[in-house]
């Protein structure tokens, strides 16, 4: 699985990086964690507003910090 977090660098999206990171050390989870913060990938998911969260090449979250628990649920493949 490869989760990707979405954006240049602000306050929001270093805090989205540190949470996934947390939580897949955490929980031992089987994920691959990049950070993207080329402008013209980012646009290429159709996000606007940062940070974003795609997980398998899918969109998940835009321009907020999920909760654990949601981030945990996408993370695992159950939601």
């Amino acid at each position: 699985m490869k989760v990707q977090i979405l954006g240049s660098g602000c306050a929001k999206c270093k805090t989205l990086e540190e949470r996934v990171r947390q939580l897949v050390t955490k929980h031992q989870l089987p994920v691959e964690v990049e950070k993207v913060t080329d402008l013209q990938e980012i646009i290429k998911y159709g996000i606007m507003m940062t940070p974003g969260l795609v997980v398998d090449g899918v969109v998940k979250s835009v321009g907020s910090i999920p909760k654990d628990e949601q981030i945990l649920l996408w993370m695992k493949g159950t939601s």
